[in-house]
């Protein structure tokens, strides 16, 4: 059977010795009780939930599903309890400010527990996953009493929230949505049509479910400058707060899906619901942006969650199962056969896993710091962390959704023939996994918008923020022979990307075609780099670590270890993206559409 175990040891590598998150708290405003005994009980205790409560369920999940009937959903055996514990732990009010019932603590503390749940149990942790966006969604844009009547239950956890953004069609062009809000006299709005693929739009885990629901105005404007943002509860509040009549807003259907079953996919008809707007009118996408951001770099998390998993389990299996001799003479000889994690193929397949997981790991909680002081810092480090989160979003999102995928399939391979079938469950992580590239902006979808939007058209600014910092590291460790290989290879990479960044720039004034072709291998390239630059951090760490006489040896050694087969195996793969993005949009564009497909 499949187990978790909550990394908790690489994930206070990552986040005290590697990003000093204690000196981060120390001069963060607020997290006065972000004190390091206090995060080791959260840590602790957020480990023993996912190990001991969410990861048995995981299989449960995926091989009874979630059930239809008559409207309502049914989620799987145990996951309603689960949820009910959740609640109970104070765990979806850990990082929401006080004045509305959260406990005030960091954004970044509250991922390093959703990083153990998320990877416990993926579809599970889908349905506290999306209230988080949409309580982050009420924060900012929410009036008062909004926050009072929506966001207080939503922050203990006796209500969840939703996205309804895509409707059957329209999925990435929002500007074609074509649900409507029409006003009525009590100043609220009557929400009409249908949206598809809602996450947790219904279940039976709380008492009420509130959508966060894009529609238009009667008088708005055409494409998506003509949007709104509304609130629309799956039953309606009286006025002490407390559920009442039931919203005319429904579940038709829940879709058969490739993975994540335990999560149900829903079809939502609004037939003239009740609903409330959020922020200006015809400024929806805006406000949607910060329900959209929080999706994204949760599901960035995912890839790491998928890439955790599969190593985690296929390197068990790797050391126990035995299958033929090594190439340079038998390692087990009082056993019939070595254990095929001495065969160079499957170490390969073993160290990209572990070196994705590991390093995305220090991406994302990276990028928590970041959002920690977009709503707690002074206004500089506000400013100059939206400009670095606005660069790494995109990235984290695609780069580790794709590598996790490719995690998730690498696990399975070490298994062989058992990993094709349900009983280890990599084939479940695989399913589930795959979806991880398609929600909240296709790998398509970010690449452009990196390229395109974050890149070109700040004309590099955005960019130069983060290769500064890259710039800045380099230089400090230069001159240090310890650190000689990676610093040589980062410092010529970081380079380049400037560089390529220049060129495909130069092409795009003459084609505009030429950013749609080259942003695939640019994001995946830029993702390469980013993950080196991170790689590097935790390889000088650790070599400090074990320069002061460690206890932990072979925890440093592994590090330096997997960060060298990182630079020297993963990292050549730049090459290849370099070539292909400056090889221009004609080899894409010139054959006629006629010519695509002939069956005759």
């Amino acid at each position: 059977m499949p187990e978790y175990k909550a990394p908790l040891r690489d994930i206070k590598f990552v986040t005290e010795e590697v990003l000093d998150i204690n000196n981060h708290y120390a001069n963060l405003a607020g997290a006065e009780e972000a004190t390091p005994d206090m995060v080791a009980a959260i840590l602790e205790e957020g480990a023993k939930f996912a190990e001991r409560v969410l990861s048995p369920l995981n299989r449960i999940g995926d091989e009874q599903g979630c059930t239809f009937k008559d409207g309502e959903v049914t989620t799987p055996e145990g996951f309603k309890e689960a949820y009910q514990q959740y609640v109970e732990g104070g765990w979806p009010s850990l990082s929401h400010e006080e004045s509305v019932g959260g406990q005030g603590l960091p954004e970044s503390l509250g991922m390093m527990v959703t990083e153990m749940i998320a990877t416990s149990n993926w579809s599970w942790s889908m349905y506290p996953g999306l209230s988080h966006g949409a309580m982050n969604t009420l924060e900012q844009h929410g009036t008062d009493e909004q926050k009072q009547t929506y966001l207080t239950k939503l922050v203990t956890g006796e209500w969840t929230g939703t996205m309804c953004l895509t409707e059957p069609h329209c999925g990435t062009d929002l500007g074609m949505l074509k649900t409507k809000a029409e006003p009525n006299s009590d100043g609220s709005y009557a929400i009409s049509g249908t949206k598809i693929f809602i996450s947790a739009g219904e279940h039976d885990m709380a008492d009420n479910i509130v959508h966060i629901v894009l529609a238009r105005l009667p008088d708005a404007p055409a494409g998506t400058k003509g949007i709104s943002l509304f609130i629309v509860p799956k039953f309606n509040v009286n006025e002490t707060g407390d559920v009442a009549d039931r919203n005319a807003v429904s579940c038709g259907s829940i879709e058969h899906k490739m993975g994540i079953h335990g999560n149900a996919t829903c079809v939502m008809n609004f037939d003239g619901a009740k609903g409330f707007l959020i922020g200006p009118p015809n400024r929806g996408l805006n406000c949607m942006f910060t329900f959209m951001n929080t999706a994204r770099l949760g599901t960035a998390l995912q890839g790491l969650a998928h890439a955790e998993w599969a190593y985690q389990n296929s390197v068990v299996y790797a050391k126990d199962r035995l299958q033929m001799r090594a190439l340079s003479g038998a390692k087990s000889p009082d056993k019939a056969a070595d254990p095929i994690i001495v065969h160079p193929d499957v170490r390969r397949m073993l160290l990209t896993q572990r070196a994705f997981a590991e390093g995305g790991r220090a991406l994302i909680h990276y990028s928590s710091l970041l959002v920690d002081k977009t709503t707690k810092g002074s206004d500089e480090e506000k400013a100059e962390a939206e400009e670095l989160l606005s660069l790494l979003t995109p990235i984290a999102k695609a780069f580790l959704t794709e590598t996790g995928f490719e995690s998730a399939n690498q696990g399975l391979q070490v298994f062989g023939g058992h990993g094709f079938i349900a009983e280890w469950g990599m084939e479940q992580n695989v399913r589930d996994s795959r979806i991880s590239m398609l929600y909240e902006g296709t790998t398509g979808i970010q690449a452009l918008d990196l390229l395109g939007r974050k890149v070109l058209m700040t004309q590099g600014a955005t960019l130069r923020r983060f290769t500064k910092i890259i710039h800045k590291f380099c230089k400090e460790h230069k001159g240090d022979k310890r650190f000689k290989g990676y610093i040589n290879a980062l410092s010529k990479l970081n380079s380049e990307w400037g560089d390529v960044t220049l060129k495909i720039g130069m092409k795009a004034m003459k084609n505009k075609e030429e950013v749609g072709a080259a942003s695939f291998d640019y994001c995946m390239y830029s993702g390469y780099v980013v993950l080196a630059y991170f790689w590097a951090r935790m390889a000088v760490t650790a070599q400090v670590k074990l320069d002061e006489g460690s206890s932990e040896q072979g925890f440093y050694t592994a590090k330096l270890q997997t960060a060298t087969f990182y630079y020297e195996r993963i990292l050549p793969r730049t090459r290849g993206h370099v070539e292909t993005m400056l090889s221009g949009a004609d080899n894409l564009l010139a054959m006629e559409e006629d010519n695509f497909l002939f069956l005759g």
